[in-house]
């Protein structure tokens, strides 16, 4: 995860861009992620775990409405996640994360998860659906968002 992060912040610093998260499932694995490499404080501004429903409408502006009508593991709300992230930190861009790690939901499986990336402006998302246990499951949403925001800096 290193190596990802470490390519992030060459972009991030050469376009002068910063970078917030916003987690639920990951638990600020993915900001841990990022500040593990030295000099992440020149584009990482902070992050947020938005574990509860309630910190994820106070804070981030996702709408009751969707977490009732698509659930709060669900497109929608990952991607008002990374909207909410972008304006509470001020920043270019951010990561966001809801799932279910473990459990799940009558409308969801364990092992479900949505993440998603981009800016206030452009915001894209994923689900992964394989249950490989909670640890597991963890590590690969982190893994996998940090890819992604990479590929998608690299297609700018």
């Amino acid at each position: 995860m290193k190596e990802l992060v470490s390519q992030i912040k060459s972009i991030m610093l050469a376009g002068g861009k910063t970078l917030a998260t916003a987690e639920s499932c990951t638990g600020g694995g993915i900001a841990a992620a990022i500040t593990s490499v030295s000099g992440a404080s020149e584009f990482f501004q902070g992050g947020l775990v938005a574990y509860q429903n309630s910190v994820k409408i106070e804070q981030l502006g996702v709408q009751a409405g969707d977490i009732e009508q698509f659930d709060v593991v669900s497109c929608q709300v990952a991607q008002q996640m990374v909207r909410g992230a972008c304006r509470m930190f001020g920043t270019d861009y951010a990561l966001a994360s809801t799932g279910y790690a473990q459990g799940g939901s009558d409308k969801v499986a364990a092992g479900t998860i949505w993440i998603a990336w981009g800016s206030a402006d452009e915001v894209h998302s994923l689900c992964l659906t394989k249950d490989r246990g909670r640890e597991e499951n963890v590590k690969v949403a982190i893994n996998r968002v940090l890819e992604e925001f990479l590929d998608w800096l690299l297609a700018q």
